[in-house]
């Protein structure tokens, strides 16, 4: 063998060499490649929540927690399947840095990435607030507590702020003339202040043009219409018979007459347990005893529903003065002109009563 041939089978050995050094290098390279890929789509995306039957779950973060706190949450609730995972990634996007309060819904089977990117944005989802039925604005303050971060006693601190007050041309007697029932949406960190003044807009857009002068064609104060109102929605819960109560009420008070209405004495007395009014009862000292005093009482004995509202700006034009319950005990009532006819009406309700054994 010439030297040439020699030294030519000697360069192609390094060179076959380099190029197998270079192709184990090159699968190094992508082993590394695709283990590492392999790593990060485990913790990034990956499923790693889990929700019973596979349904949403709410999680509610409140304002100011820590990372610490919504892995309390998250863990509490059993969502999360490989928790140092999760906790790797959060501290590589800085969630901790990032935290923020709100309802967000967590839905089954999301990846680290996917929750991570949810809680970081703050991009909560909204929780509908309902009320209706209460008494004032400490049981509406309870009520709403159980729906949205704010306390009842810093709403109650809120609404008898004298600034409030003054704002809406509200008294402490009147300021739950705010609060018109309905279901209304709320980001659930929605602090008290925020709650207020969005029932404040939602009170001074129900009281429209056309309402005021509804309520001034009457001579009414929009709170003397609500106080009304809340009669009327103490009185039954027919919505089809509410225009004919309320038009009774507003004969009276034309006619000079005392209201002599008996849901305020129920309220005068705060006795949950009162089924039956007795002549005792119209005794009591309150400026809500309509049997005493005349005119409407300070304010709402409730916080009356649309419907018992629009009742009584459109009230009924008949001409009763007096309305009783029904004697078949339906929750309907009779109405009578004359008070001959309205005493025939009361005296059938209380046998039906007494027959019953309802004394009190």
């Amino acid at each position: 063998m010439s030297y040439y041939h020699s030294q030519y089978r000697g360069k192609k050995k390094k060179k076959n060499r380099f190029v197998r050094i270079v192709l184990w290098i090159v699968l190094f390279l992508a082993m590394v490649v695709a283990g590492a890929s392999w790593f990060l789509y485990g913790i990034v995306l990956k499923p790693n929540v889990w929700t019973s039957d596979g349904k949403p779950v709410s999680v509610y973060i409140p304002t100011a927690a820590t990372f610490d706190q919504v892995k309390s949450i998250l863990y509490k609730k059993g969502l999360i399947i490989h928790r140092e995972n999760f906790e790797w990634w959060a501290l590589q996007k800085k969630y901790p840095e990032l935290v923020k309060p709100g309802r967000f819904i967590i839905n089954n089977d999301m990846s680290n990435n996917e929750l991570v990117k949810l809680l970081r944005s703050g991009n909560q989802t909204p929780v509908k607030v309902v009320f209706n039925n209460l008494r004032d604005i400490y049981q509406l303050a309870g009520r709403v507590a159980e729906q949205i971060e704010a306390d009842s006693a810093s709403i109650v601190a809120n609404l008898t702020n004298p600034t409030t007050m003054q704002e809406y041309n509200l008294a402490p007697e009147t300021i739950s003339c705010l609060f018109i029932p309905n279901t209304y949406e709320f980001y659930w960190n929605t602090d008290a202040k925020g709650f207020v003044k969005r029932m404040g807009e939602e009170y001074l857009s129900f009281w429209n043009d056309n309402r005021k002068m509804q309520a001034q064609n009457m001579n009414m104060t929009i709170p003397q219409v609500i106080t009304l109102a809340s009669i009327v929605e103490r009185e039954t819960n027919q919505n089809d018979e509410k225009a004919l109560i309320a038009g009774v009420y507003v004969n009276r008070l034309e006619a000079g007459w005392l209201l002599q209405a008996d849901p305020t004495l129920v309220y005068a007395l705060n006795d949950k347990n009162l089924h039956r009014v007795l002549n005792v009862h119209k005794d009591i000292e309150s400026p809500y005893n309509t049997y005493k005093h005349a005119g409407l009482p300070p304010g709402p004995i409730c916080i009356p529903s649309i419907a018992s509202i629009e009742a009584v700006l459109n009230h009924s034009n008949e001409n009763y003065l007096f309305f009783c319950a029904n004697d078949d005990l339906s929750g309907t009532h009779v109405f009578a002109k004359s008070y001959a006819q309205h005493n025939r009406n009361a005296k059938k309700y209380q046998k039906a009563l007494d027959d019953l054994k309802v004394y009190r």
